[in-house]
């Protein structure tokens, strides 16, 4: 079977590594361009690329800033792949290389829910118990094809970078389960008014405020750890958290019970644990080194 892979981030990776290692025949690879990052502005190249590099893989990169490139198409034509598999690629695959092949996607939700960007982060937000990867057939639309296989992921108590790193062996080991039993497997369609859509995440989506539902909060917290992490309206980072209760006091953004190790933040309907807190532009501190340092007692506004 030849197989052409698309795919860029550490997800990605885990599944390409998966199919090297059962020698599946890896024709070619397409991930996104290299980026500059960083403050010195260093040329990166994404994760399935440098794995490649790295692992001195004789497998040939494409880094098309688009699909629909003149020269893309015939490109995949000469691979002559069987099959492609994508996975978190952060490119819509246009109608001509769909049909040159079957397409599989493996998206990090269990579809309909969550059809995007981001699937992780949305389901933690949401406060869903359960969540998983989905093996489909693509099709021009985002993330609505045909249902092949999936498997489940309790993630009622990870943090979102918990979440991903379980994801990437549910992918790794349902592609190969996809792929072996490919043409005996049952095509389930979506039922689209189950259908949700989640977009990319913004940094000023880590935006907190003290009127904020204390539950939601700790969700936010960790739907977004590591990045884009959350802070209040003053840029203050809150980088370890934990929700306290229920108390449902009007005092938002007092500090309402001190110890050695944490202190207590009132929210909106609740109470925030902070274990370890960043002001701005200034270095992470352990929440007793920020008492001892800002002589906090109860009854202070953070």
């Amino acid at each position: 079977m030849r197989v052409i892979f698309m795919g860029t981030p550490s997800y990605a990776v885990a599944i390409l590594d998966k199919l090297i290692e059962k020698n599946y025949n890896i024709v070619g690879v397409f991930t996104q361009p290299d980026k500059v990052v960083g403050r010195k502005k260093i040329l990166t190249p994404p994760d399935v690329k440098d794995y490649i590099l790295k692992n001195n893989l004789n497998i040939e990169i494409f880094q098309p800033n688009s699909l629909k490139e003149d020269t893309i198409y015939e490109e995949v034509l000469t691979l002559k792949p069987d099959i492609i598999i994508v996975a978190a690629y952060g490119q819509i695959l246009p109608k001509n290389i769909l049909e040159i092949c079957p397409c599989i996607n493996l998206h990090a939700s269990i579809l309909p829910k969550y059809r995007g960007a981001s699937p992780i982060q949305s389901a933690i937000l949401n406060g869903d118990k359960i969540s998983g990867v989905t093996a489909m057939k693509m099709g021009e639309k985002l993330d609505d094809g045909d249902m092949l296989g999936f498997s489940f992921l309790d993630i009622s108590h990870l943090k979102s970078d918990e979440v991903f790193k379980q994801m990437e062996t549910l992918a790794s080991n349902l592609t190969i389960k996809i792929l072996k039993n490919l043409n005996n497997i049952e095509n389930f369609s979506q039922f689209d008014a189950l259908s949700s859509k989640c977009s990319k995440i913004k940094k000023d989506d880590g935006l907190v405020k003290f009127s904020d539902d204390a539950k939601e909060v700790f969700q936010k917290f960790k739907a977004f750890y590591p990045w884009p992490g959350i802070f209040l309206e003053n840029g203050t980072k809150l980088l370890d958290i934990e929700f306290v209760s229920g108390n449902k006091s009007s005092d938002f953004g007092k500090i309402v019970n001190l110890d050695k190790k944490s202190f207590d933040l009132q929210f909106k309907n609740g109470v925030i644990k902070v274990l370890k807190i960043q002001e701005k532009a200034k270095k992470p501190l352990l929440a007793n080194d920020f008492i001892n340092g800002k002589r906090l007692k109860i009854g202070d506004i953070l």
